[in-house]
């Protein structure tokens, strides 16, 4: 099962700022600037970011409208797969995670009254992660396109389409513990700073960006954190 680690992340002011609901700098006074900046070399001197993501590759052994079956007996539930890549030969099930280290610094910082600063670390661990993924997703893609096929892009659980519900299979599929991943009772990723994600892999993929997602969402309008085209 492939591990990746050490992914390069280059974490931007923009990235944090958006991840704190500011859709530019004007609007931040500089002493928060100057926090952030503050917190981000923390972040890179402490080795606060350990990102990883782990995979796995399942043939597509049928599809049907609410149902994919896969090799070994395995099937991914819903109907939203079947119906944005319909011709996908194989998937990939992905989990990424920043690790544990900055989700225990937010808490130290919350239990010692430092409020904002616990705020804005959190939202830079959001910022790492909305990161990790993409890249996690390129690097997939580079390993498939040595093969002749295409990736889509990601899909997670909780998606329309998707149930939440099929993150536990999700976590069936991928052994997650090789980067130190596991869910509560709740479906709870923990770290919380982590993502799931299929792929479709095959000769026609659908793709679309984090501002498509996100201008076909109920909250386009509303959202703090939505990315613009």
């Amino acid at each position: 099962m492939p591990v990746i680690r050490d992914i390069p992340l280059g974490l931007k002011i923009g990235e944090v700022l958006r991840r704190q609901g500011f859709r530019g700098h004007s609007k931040i006074r500089p002493e928060i600037k100057s926090l952030i900046l503050e917190l981000l070399a923390t972040v890179e001197s402490a080795h606060l970011l350990e990102p990883a993501a782990v995979y796995e590759y399942y043939k597509v052994t049928g599809m049907s409208p609410n149902q994919v079956s896969l090799e070994d007996d395995k099937a991914i539930q819903g109907p939203l797969i079947h119906t944005i890549f319909p011709e996908a030969k194989e998937l990939a099930f992905v989990v990424c995670t920043i690790g544990p280290k900055l989700e225990k610094q937010v808490t130290h910082y919350s239990k010692s009254g430092e409020t904002l600063r616990g705020m804005i670390l959190d939202g830079i661990g959001s910022a790492a992660v909305d990161m990790l993924a993409p890249e996690a997703c390129r690097i997939i893609a580079s390993e498939v396109s040595s093969h002749g096929h295409q990736t889509s892009s990601p899909v997670s659980p909780g998606w329309p389409g998707l149930p939440l519900t099929e993150q536990w299979n999700l976590f069936e599929l991928v052994n997650t513990q090789e980067i130190g991943v596991s869910l509560t009772a709740s479906g709870i990723m923990v770290p919380r700073k982590s993502v799931s994600m299929v792929m479709g892999i095959g000769p026609r993929m659908a793709t679309w960006t984090g501002a498509d997602v996100c201008a076909r969402c109920s909250l386009r309008k509303t959202c703090p954190y939505r990315i613009q085209a």
